[in-house]
């Protein structure tokens, strides 16, 4: 389901794709030294723009390294990481340990259930760490299971659950000053991840005859501009939220993520459905 909060490289200036690089880099060896090459295999942008926003917001300092990455053919690359990486790579081996067993129980998936497994020590420690985002990320995702096996269709109703999941992963300190918007950006960014991720799922779910949250509303007239307008309000709440914190760090990288890099997944599927649509006439 992640995949979607990334930067639009071509549009970001040098440095500043090389610092989210390292942002991205740093996440990927915090995984690696907290929870092993398991956890490594749990990256995910969605995650790096977490540890970018909460890095910028509360100027918390980072520490620069350079270390051999076996991904890039045992390249030194740079890294930066501090708390608050640490935070987010927890959050990233939660959401993975659920989505696996997620997997697991909806289609039985054996390599799923086998991830779970090596990830369930980590869980049981990060649930002790961070109780309160634990019970958000496990209630919300069995309460969206439950809505999507009874075929809910109310929009809101179903993406919700992963709003308010991503909603509180957000808010890393509860009676901080900008927790409610934090929680309030974090919810919209959620939801349109749930839905951008349904959208690209739609004709693969109707093959194997699974719930798409799109499905009931895919032959309507006006479908395409329906998800656009859709997705489109999903982000304005977010970036309404994003504007009100006081970040100046890293801004350019922020913005760059939250106004373009987001809709890249979606201008590709729509270029390749228009591709199509033209080899058919």
């Amino acid at each position: 389901m992640y995949g979607y909060i990334i930067a639009n490289q071509d549009e970001l200036k040098i440095k500043d794709y090389k610092k989210y690089r390292s942002y991205y880099c740093g996440l990927c060896h915090m995984l690696s030294k907290k929870h092993g090459p398991k956890g490594q295999i749990t990256l995910s942008y969605e995650m790096t723009f977490l540890a970018v926003l909460l890095t910028a917001l509360y100027e918390e300092p980072l520490k620069h390294e350079k270390h051999r990455c076996l991904v890039h053919g045992m390249q030194s690359r740079d890294m930066l990481f501090n708390d608050i990486t640490a935070y987010a790579a927890d959050m990233e081996v939660l959401t993975a340990y659920y989505k696996a067993l997620d997997n697991w129980h909806d289609d039985k998936d054996v390599k799923s259930r086998a991830f779970s497994l090596t990830l369930l020590r980590d869980v049981k420690a990060i649930e002790k760490r961070w109780p309160r985002q634990s019970c958000a990320v496990r209630d919300n995702l069995e309460i969206l299971t439950a809505l999507e096996k009874a075929g809910e269709q109310d929009l809101d109703t179903v993406a919700g659950c992963f709003g308010r999941l991503l909603g509180e992963i957000f808010v890393l300190r509860e009676d901080d000053v900008w927790a409610d918007e934090l929680r309030h950006m974090g919810f919209y960014l959620g939801k349109f991840i749930y839905l951008m991720d349904a959208y690209e799922d739609l004709e693969k779910d109707r093959k194997r005859r699974r719930f798409n949250i799109w499905e009931s509303r895919r032959t309507r007239r006006d479908f395409d501009a329906l998800v656009e307008n859709t997705l489109s309000l999903m982000m304005g709440d977010c970036a309404q939220s994003f504007e009100v914190l006081p970040i100046v760090q890293d801004i350019d990288i922020l913005r760059n993520i939250l106004y373009s890099g987001v809709w890249m997944s979606y201008n590709a599927m729509r270029a390749k459905e228009k591709d199509k649509g033209e080899k058919k006439a």
